[in-house]
């Protein structure tokens, strides 16, 4: 697994374009199909803490989060207001682009879990947010990153389509090695590429 940094070109994009315009528009639209869905929901059942504190990160109208669970808090961080605020889940929210300040707004060890839900792939400072998720999260919880191979491709940094499951999944995995504040790193791949539907890998820490 690579650790080393990766040369700023990794992370160029074909829209280097403010993402404020590119985000201006509400997409009310799911990003995966249903069975990609349920899988994601089912990873969290399995990994959020009951009753704790969750930061959804690049979150949008919909966090996939358990119908049966209860958290004491929910907040989202994304870059449009009217997907955050048509969010049902989230008890509060922040409109922030973490390209530009990957430095969250938010207190250390406040929230028990983070996941970051099909949007990785947008990060063009991955390892600064991933480090500093580990700030923000309480020792021993969790950081849930799922992803599939559908993407926003003009968006989407240099490194991600030179890549396909398996590769993104050990990218991801070093982003959080070089972060320094995760152990128990894995991935899963809880929809494998079938041509069927969509799949979904996901790359998981805890936070040391």
């Amino acid at each position: 697994m690579t650790t080393h940094p990766l040369p700023p070109q990794a992370f160029a994009r074909m829209d280097e374009s403010a993402d404020e315009e590119f985000y201006l528009e509400p997409r009310l639209v799911t990003h995966i199909d249903d069975r990609a869905i349920e899988a994601v929901t089912q990873l969290y059942r399995e990994t959020l803490p009951p009753g704790g504190a969750v930061l959804d990160l690049m979150s949008s109208w919909i966090s996939h989060l358990p119908p049966e669970m209860t958290f004491r808090k929910v907040v989202g961080l994304g870059m449009n207001e009217q997907e955050l605020r048509a969010n049902p889940r989230l008890h509060a929210y922040t409109v922030h682009n973490l390209n530009d300040h990957p430095a969250l707004p938010y207190a250390d060890g406040e929230f028990d879990a983070a996941c970051i839900c099909v949007s990785v792939d947008y990060l063009v400072k991955p390892v600064e947010v991933i480090r500093d998720i580990g700030r923000v999260v309480t020792p021993g919880g969790p950081l849930v990153i799922t992803f599939s191979n559908r993407c926003f491709p003009t968006k989407a940094v240099a490194i991600w389509h030179r890549l396909t499951g398996a590769g993104q999944q050990q990218l991801v995995e070093s982003y959080l090695a070089e972060a320094g504040t995760w152990d128990n790193v894995r991935s899963l791949t809880p929809v494998p590429e079938d041509f069927r539907g969509d799949p979904l890998y996901a790359v998981l820490g805890n936070r040391r």
